[in-house]
């Protein structure tokens, strides 16, 4: 190919390649390719170097234009904050207060179901009351009945019981053992609501629970699931 067709070729695509914008690049690599004097170098010498210009011109062009104003990626997309737990009382009903209830447990239960664990915590706003049943299931009937003092019935002896508090609760548990496997504490404190627990009866399949309270009950529980127990919840806020 002549010379100055190979120099003409080499402008025209440098041209199309760096646009406009460039003018004074464009114009020292023109200056470089159409005007620099034969002692320079052989043609394919220019040719080289305006190859290379043109691709860093390119590069530069994709770099500084089209990632522009663009937001780095990042790992699990906008938004993507994991969802908040659900609460641990997220499932049990309103407070009722001053009123009894019951929870009749519906499916397969156990003729007698096993009482593991009785237990008590302090929450904001609540005190806790847990009985936890084993693998077997939970039992078919949970009756409450919340009274205005703190004195209860020992059993089949039918002895008074004195509880700390000015009002009380009660949880009856039909079709239940809970000495069994259960060989924790029968009295204990739990807090500023529930002043005082003690077991009042295991007998023929009726566990009873008495809830020594230092204010009227206002309550709310239900059966949960994984492992099978009956939370009592008493508001203290």
């Amino acid at each position: 190919m002549p010379r100055d067709d190979f120099r003409r070729e080499m402008k025209d695509a440098f041209s199309r390649i760096s646009g406009p914008s460039s003018g004074d690049l464009q114009a020292r690599v023109r200056s470089a390719l159409v005007d620099a004097p034969e002692r320079r170098g052989p043609a394919w010498l220019a040719g080289v170097a305006a190859v290379a210009i043109a691709v860093l011109i390119v590069g530069a062009l994709f770099v500084v234009g089209p990632l522009r104003g663009h937001q780095p990626v990042v790992p699990g997309g906008v938004g993507s904050s994991p969802s908040p737990s659900p609460s641990p009382t997220a499932t049990l009903p309103a407070y009722e207060c001053g009123v009894p209830g019951n929870i009749h447990n519906q499916g397969h239960v156990p003729q007698t179901a096993l009482i593991d664990a009785v237990r008590g915590g302090v929450n904001s706003g609540y005190d806790r009351f847990v009985v936890e049943f084993d693998s077997n299931g939970p039992a078919f009937q949970i009756d409450i009945t919340p009274q205005n003092s703190a004195t209860f019935t020992q059993g089949a002896s039918g002895q008074r019981v004195q509880l700390q508090g000015s009002a009380g609760l009660l949880i009856t548990i039909h079709g239940a053992d809970g000495h069994t496997k259960y060989s924790g504490p029968t009295d204990f404190r739990v807090g500023n609501g529930i002043l005082e627990v003690r077991q009042v009866q295991d007998f023929e399949g009726v566990v009873q629970w008495a809830l020594g309270l230092s204010a009227p009950a206002c309550y709310r529980a239900d059966m949960l699931q994984n492992p099978d127990r009956f939370v009592l919840d008493i508001k203290t806020s």
